[in-house]
């Protein structure tokens, strides 16, 4: 074992991105310094020699217990292992909020569609004719949308609706998932131009799908 001194103002070894970073070159230190005795690293012609490092930003040294060599694992010729014992804190992931969303696919049922008309016909004072304030006959629509349709929860699980859905983007789904496999079992340029043109089919269905759902709901 070897006593070895090393300043916490100075750094061992810096990254090649972190050289001429004189903000960065203070806040990195190496973890050896944390130990009174470091097992030499490196053994040539008789010295013993300490030249590789394992650095930390000086805030976390207090999450690092141990810093040594392991001397039966050979990493490379004349190095052994350097390893640390470090505690680490697990943050708890903060779940993002996601938008809540009038669940206007129900107007698909006729019990809900007539029920959204009467309580619109109400909300706007019995008229016929919408009135010329768009912004405002807009928000009393989306008032009533939720009010009678209801919202979504705000999961994640339910951020993916498909109501307009149907059976024309399903089966060009699937060809395209056939084709995409199909082209990484043999990669050729045949297969790869039916893999495009599959997708760029896929994306014309769903535009169309969505387009037809909600000119069926605006009908409504």
């Amino acid at each position: 074992m070897q006593n070895r001194e090393i300043n916490r103002d100075r750094i061992a070894a810096l990254p090649r991105q972190a050289q001429g970073k004189k903000k960065k070159r203070k806040n990195i230190v190496s973890v050896s310094h944390i130990v009174k005795y470091v097992l030499v690293e490196k053994k040539s012609g008789g010295r013993s020699t300490q030249v590789d490092y394992i650095l930390c930003r000086r805030g976390n040294l207090k999450e690092i217990s141990d810093c040594k060599v392991v001397v039966g694992e050979s990493v490379a010729r004349q190095h052994r292992m350097v390893v640390c014992r470090m505690t680490l804190m697990v943050c708890k992931k903060k779940r993002s909020e996601i938008e809540k969303k009038t669940k206007w696919w129900k107007l698909k049922k006729e019990e809900c569609c007539e029920e959204f008309r009467q309580k619109l016909r109400q909300a706007l004072g019995g008229q016929v004719v919408l009135p010329d304030d768009w912004e405002t006959t807009a928000e009393v629509i989306r008032e009533t949308g939720r009010k009678v349709l209801g919202v979504s929860s705000g999961r994640r699980k339910e951020d993916k609706e498909t109501w307009w859905w149907n059976e024309e983007v399903q089966d060009s789904i699937q060809r395209k998932r056939l084709a995409k496999k199909k082209w990484d079992m043999d990669r050729t340029e045949e297969n790869r131009q039916e893999y495009k043109e599959l997708q760029r089919r896929v994306k014309r269905e769903v535009s169309k799908a969505k387009q037809k759902a909600y000119d069926e709901l605006y009908t409504r």
